[in-house]
């Protein structure tokens, strides 16, 4: 498939979210997990059936209750059918031990007896204070006002209950006409919300994210396009190079754009390429968003190693110069200064000649053969006041090419973590 001719097909949803695909509504409530009475802070996502699942979710071995309940309730396998998920905001359910289990299992039968499904059919997250028991009783409020409040426009609300350091609530949908003979002139849909600003380094997803779809999906199937999509967006975000207890992405496919009696799409289709495209873009749109809403950030920063010896060393590299520290905070204070990257990539453990490498940042030439090139400092200055830095380096080692999206590390970081539980 030509990726910039489908591209060019996709067209973005104006205020598109995760109830943007048809056969889905969602709520967002105060249910009390939050002091402020003003704040939502428990969301509810819902297919009008159970509908085809998959997930995948963190990899900390200091996993989360509901991280352990929503993987058992996908048959430990990442896949299966699904009603809703619920998702708390305002602790964590992590580091809980039996009793969070309890509390976990307890909020899947809450949902199940109101939207009258089975417990295993509903999926759970939480996000927030790690190490504190999470009270029951907050569901038994929230739970039904959020099913009362249940609505096709009820995502933005979803959306900002799922919040915590957040400073605005992450959505996006698309949706295009499928060119597979097979599914002629159908349209399919792709929406999803998802949170995130720090604790961000994911070894599988983001923070939270649900990502639905109106295609017809069968649940392996889903998790191969998930997983792959989840691979090119969530897993190249870092904000602090730490990865949450709670990580959990969730995608649901509700199979309504589908002609009666149609069947599941090909996984060897045509249809099957564009809707694994659709996913990456939604997918990337929302990391993205992470990466650019970081605690304290100013800038969205993109990280492109090029000339790597293979797309795993490259994809090393780049992270690493994500992570710095120091060319985090080389950004915050708009200082071009390359041999912050150089540093990165020369303790990143990729293997090339710092004779060969050559780094861009903005656009501006600063370092060729491993030695600088003289800029203007002044033009230097005047790109970094863009919305996104972009810094680019080629190792001169071979073909390998990654991208890692990061943010710069300002006071108000340290200022946000410093009194984050008090």
């Amino acid at each position: 498939m030509d990726l910039e001719a489908f591209d060019l097909r996709l067209r973005g949803i104006p205020n598109g979210g995760v109830t943007s695909a048809r056969g889905f509504s969602a709520a967002g409530v105060h249910a009390g997990f939050r002091k402020n009475p003003e704040r939502l802070d428990f969301a509810l996502v819902a297919a009008d059936e159970p509908v085809a699942a998959a997930g995948v979710f963190t990899q900390n071995r200091f996993c989360a209750a509901p991280v352990t309940v929503s993987r058992a309730n996908l048959g430990g396998v990442g896949y299966g059918y699904a009603r809703a998920l619920a998702v708390n905001s305002g602790n964590a359910n992590a580091a809980t031990g039996p009793e969070g289990l309890k509390t976990a299992r307890a909020t899947c039968e809450i949902v199940s007896q109101v939207l009258a499904c089975e417990p295993e059919e509903v999926l759970v997250a939480s996000t927030g204070v790690i190490g504190q028991l999470l009270s029951l009783d907050p569901f038994e409020r929230g739970v039904p006002a959020a099913a009362d409040a249940l609505a096709a426009a009820g995502g933005a609300d979803a959306a900002r209950a799922i919040m915590t350091t957040d400073t605005h609530p992450k959505e996006y949908a698309v949706t295009f006409v499928s060119a597979d003979p097979a599914w002629e002139g159908v349209t399919f849909t792709v929406g999803g919300m998802c949170k995130g600003s720090g604790m961000i380094m994911p070894n599988m997803a983001t923070m939270i994210a649900c990502i639905t779809t109106d295609a017809p999906v069968a649940p392996k199937h889903l998790h191969e396009l998930l997983s792959d999509a989840v691979n090119k967006s969530f897993n190249r975000v870092t904000v602090d190079s730490d990865t949450s207890t709670n990580d959990t992405c969730v995608a649901f496919a509700s199979g309504a754009a589908a002609p009666e009696g149609a069947d599941v799409i090909d996984p060897a289709s045509l249809a099957a390429e564009e809707l694994g495209r659709a996913l990456q873009v939604v997918c990337e749109t929302l990391a993205r968003a992470i990466a650019a809403d970081g605690e304290g950030a100013s800038r969205l920063v993109t990280v492109n190693v090029t000339g790597a010896a293979d797309d795993a060393e490259a994809d090393l590299a780049a992270r690493t110069v994500a992570n710095s520290p120091l060319v985090k905070c080389a950004i915050a204070g708009r200082d071009c200064n390359w041999g912050r990257v150089a540093a990165a990539l020369g303790k990143s453990g990729a293997h090339f000649s710092q004779e060969k490498v050559a780094i861009d940042i903005m656009g501006i030439p600063v370092c060729r053969e491993g030695l600088t090139v003289p800029f203007d400092e002044d033009e230097a200055l005047r790109r970094f006041e863009a919305p996104e830095i972009v810094i680019t380096a080629d190792l001169g080692a071979g073909a390998g090419s990654a991208t890692v999206w990061t943010c710069d590390l300002t006071h108000d970081y340290v200022t946000i973590n410093g009194d984050y539980r008090t």
